[in-house]
C-alpha cells in the first residue's frame, strides 16, 4: 500500500512539473508558429526591355496563412545599388526583426515587398534609349504599373495611400524618396536610409563603364531640385506623406540628404530628419530598421 502511495505521489509529481513546463513553453511555441517568412519569387514583367520575369522578395506575416479574410498594410523596400532584393534578409535580417517587433506587440502585422532593381540595369527610375548606347529602361513605369499591381492582385494587401509605405537604402533610399515626390498619392511615409539622392563624383565609380549612365539619369531624378521648384499643389500634396531621412555622420550621403532636409522645410513641408553616428553600410541600416517599421506602424495606424 505504501509503495502503491509513492508511486501515485511520485506520478503526481511528474504531472504537475509537466504541465509547468507546457504552461510556460506554450507561448514560445505559439509564437514559433506563428513568426511570419521572407520568400523570393518571379512575377510575369513587360515593361523592361528583354525581361519577361522579375524577381522580387515578400515577407507575409505568421497569420497570413490562417486569416484568410484580413487585409495587410503593406511596405516596400528598395535595396542599394549593386544589391539585390534579397539583401533584406540575408544582409540585414528583416522578417527576424518584424517577427521580434510583432511577437513583443511593438507593430501589427504587415506585409513587406522588396523589388529587385539591379539584375540587367540598376536603375530605378525610367531612361530613354539614345544615341551614346544608353538603354531604353522603364523600371519608375515596372513598379507602379507591373510591380504594385501585381502584389495587390495576388496578396491580400491594401491598395490605397493609408495602407502603403516605401524606404530604401542608398540608391534605394533616392528611389524612394523619388517616388514619393513623383507619386504623393500612393504611400502615407517614405523612409530615406543614406539616399542617394543626386549625382556625387565617387572614387568607386570611376571604373563603371555604366557609371555616367546612371549618374545622369539620377540626376534627372534629382528630388531635391524637383521639391525646390514645387508647385502650390505638389507641396499641399507632399504634406499629406511622413517623410523621414535617418543617415550616418559619415556617410557620403550625409550633405545631398541635409538639403533634402532643406528643400522641404524650404517648402514648408514637415520631415523628420536623424543623424547619428555611423557611415554608408549594413550596420547603420540594421541599426535603423526598428524605427522603420515602428514609424511605418505608426502611419499604418493613423490612416
Amino acid at each position: 500500500m505504501q509503495q502503491i502511495k509513492i508511486y501515485l505521489y511520485t506520478m503526481k509529481k511528474i504531472f504537475y512539473i509537466a504541465l509547468v513546463i507546457l504552461v510556460a513553453l506554450f507561448p514560445l511555441m505559439t509564437i514559433a508558429q506563428s513568426q511570419g517568412k521572407m520568400q523570393t519569387l518571379k512575377m510575369p514583367c513587360k515593361l523592361l526591355n528583354g525581361i519577361s520575369e522579375r524577381e522580387y522578395s515578400i515577407y507575409l506575416p505568421g497569420s497570413y496563412d490562417t486569416n484568410k479574410q484580413k487585409i495587410y498594410p503593406v511596405l516596400y523596400l528598395m535595396h542599394g545599388g549593386g544589391g539585390s532584393n534579397t539583401d533584406w534578409e540575408k544582409i540585414y535580417h528583416i522578417s527576424e526583426v518584424a517577427n521580434s517587433l510583432i511577437s513583443n506587440g511593438s507593430i501589427n502585422e504587415m506585409v513587406i515587398v522588396c523589388a529587385e532593381g539591379n539584375h540587367q540595369n540598376m536603375m530605378y527610375f525610367n531612361a530613354e534609349k539614345d544615341n551614346n548606347g544608353s538603354p531604353d529602361w522603364k523600371y519608375e513605369d515596372y513598379f507602379f504599373n507591373e510591380l504594385i499591381p501585381y502584389i495587390e492582385k495576388i496578396y491580400r494587401v491594401k491598395s490605397d495611400k493609408g495602407g502603403r509605405a516605401i524606404g530604401g537604402f542608398s540608391m534605394g533610399g533616392g528611389a524612394a524618396t523619388v517616388y514619393g515626390v513623383h507619386h504623393p498619392e500612393c504611400f502615407c511615409m517614405v523612409y530615406d536610409i543614406s539616399g542617394y539622392l543626386r549625382r556625387q563624383p565617387l572614387e568607386f565609380l570611376k571604373n563603371d563603364p555604366s557609371a555616367a549612365w546612371r549618374q545622369q539619369v539620377i540626376e534627372n531624378n534629382n528630388p531635391i531640385v524637383r521639391i525646390n521648384n514645387g508647385t502650390k499643389d505638389e507641396v499641399s500634396a507632399w504634406k499629406k506623406t511622413d517623410w523621414k531621412i535617418a543617415v550616418g555622420d559619415k556617410d557620403f550621403t550625409l550633405e545631398a540628404n541635409m538639403d533634402l532636409m532643406k528643400a522641404f522645410r524650404g517648402k514648408g513641408v514637415p520631415c523628420s530628419m536623424y543623424v547619428n553616428d555611423g557611415a554608408h553600410d549594413a550596420k547603420w541600416v540594421i541599426s535603423v530598421l526598428e524605427d522603420v517599421l515602428k514609424r511605418t506602424n505608426r502611419n499604418f495606424e493613423n490612416r
